[in-house]
Formats: C-alpha cells, structure tokens, sequence
C-alpha cells in the first residue's frame, strides 16, 4: 500500500462516520462543547479576563492553568468523544484506530469550545450589563 491509497483510505474513513451508527454524537459532542465554552466565555467577562485562546498563546506564565482550567471544562466531553469513536470502529471497522479517535475527539469537543469560548467573551463585554 503507497502512502498515498493509506491518506485516501484514512480520508475515507473519517468522512464514513457521518453516516452510520452513533452519528448523533456529531451533532451532540460539539452542542455540549459550544455550550460549556460559552458559559465559560461568559465567566470570562464577568471576571475580566482576556479571551481564553488568545490568553493560552499570548501569556507563558499562565499557559498551565489556563490549559488546566479549560481541561476541567471540557475533559469529560473529550473522553466521551474519543470513547465513542473507539465504539464506531468497532461496529463498523472491528478494529481500533486510536489516532482517528483522538483526531475526532479533537474535532467534536476540543475545536468547538476553544473557537467558541473566546468570541463569546468578547461579545459579553460590550453588551450593557443589567
């Protein structure tokens, strides 16, 4: 097998999974991550501090705990992400491919919240408070 029919192949099965059994986690997973992200977002700006992906690149001294922080919030929402992947390839492949799992994993919880979390934060600090 070249490189090449092994990316298509990987290709292929990523995009497999929009189909077939357990599809409601790709609706389900990044619902759950964007609504975390955004209470988080909001904490966020009642607290005063700067948006949280912009805070992990721009602040080294405070990189671990904003990781940690933001670890706590969606943690749970990953594992369960990588958890049912494995439980897909299973079904539909009998085989566990623990690289695509933690790139889905990724995709369905970790992106959602970390490009969510800092735009609602901005947008909460210009609103009126009550």
């Amino acid at each position: 097998m070249t490189i090449q029919e092994y990316f298509a192949r990987v290709v292929e099965m990523l995009i497999g999974r929009a189909d077939g059994p357990l599809t409601f986690r790709l609706i389900f997973q990044p619902t759950v991550a964007a609504l975390l992200a955004i209470r988080a977002g909001l904490k966020d700006a009642r607290t005063g501090r700067t948006p949280y992906f912009w805070s992990v690149l721009r602040n080294p001294a405070d990189y671990r705990s904003l990781l940690r922080d933001g670890w706590k919030d969606i943690g749970k929402v990953f594992i369960v992400a990588v958890v049912l992947d494995v439980v897909y390839a299973l079904i539909v492949h009998r085989w566990i491919f623990p690289g695509q799992a933690l790139l889905i994993g990724t995709a369905l919880a970790i992106a959602p919240y970390v490009l969510i979390r800092g735009p609602v934060t901005r947008i909460a600090r210009r609103l009126p408070r009550a």
